[in-house]
């Protein structure tokens, strides 16, 4: 059983709030994004669905995918907001991608969640899972840690800087901004950038 997995069967998951990404919302009430734009959606790391059903709320195709099977449970049993739908897989493994397409990504807390050691391989993936043109839109969760704050992770530390880099081999940064809208405790600190395949 993987790490994940245990924590959503004992229901350990301080990052579930309930409710979508608040820089997810904020973004999407801006109007034709490019995730309005595109025609599926992944949202990576996706727990029990939040942000799949705010896009889907959008009128946006989407799918999530995450490596727990109980949070993919728990996301297919809310009710359907259109035809979004729900995979449990490896982001890093091929299999779960055969016969599927997307053009755009929305990433929030699934970067954060890795180890650091396999952003490289998260930043190689997404330029595998997205084609020429295609968009990595998300909220990186930018952690200026307390002197005194366990900084262990997850989450881990990352830098816009450091991002901007990671991204570089595969994709040209268009849009960044730090939203105003955030998860309590979490306000300024998170970092949302629209990156285009190259």
């Amino acid at each position: 059983m993987n790490r994940w997995e245990e924590l959503w069967q004992t229901g350990e998951t301080p990052w579930d709030k309930g409710y979508a990404a608040p820089p997810l919302s904020e973004y999407l009430k801006r109007g034709d994004t490019v995730l309005h734009r595109a025609k599926r959606v992944l949202v990576p790391g996706c727990g029990s669905g939040h942000d799949v059903r705010e896009l889907q709320r959008h009128g946006i195709g989407t799918t999530g995918l995450d490596l727990s099977e109980t949070a993919v449970v728990q996301a297919r049993a809310q009710t359907a907001v259109g035809d979004e739908d729900y995979l449990c897989g490896d982001l890093f493994a091929e299999g779960w991608r055969k016969g599927r397409s997307f053009d755009a990504v929305w990433e929030h807390t699934c970067f954060c969640a890795i180890d650091p050691e396999l952003r490289p391989a998260y930043a190689r993936a997404m330029s595998e899972i997205l084609p020429p043109g295609g968009w990595l839109s998300g909220a990186f969760y930018l952690t200026p840690w307390d002197p005194g704050e366990d900084s262990t992770g997850p989450p881990f530390e990352a830098s816009r800087e450091e991002i901007i880099d990671l991204f570089e081999p595969w994709f040209v940064l268009r849009e960044d901004w730090v939203p105003s809208k955030a998860y309590p405790g979490r306000e300024g600190k998170e970092w949302l950038a629209v990156f285009e395949r190259k």
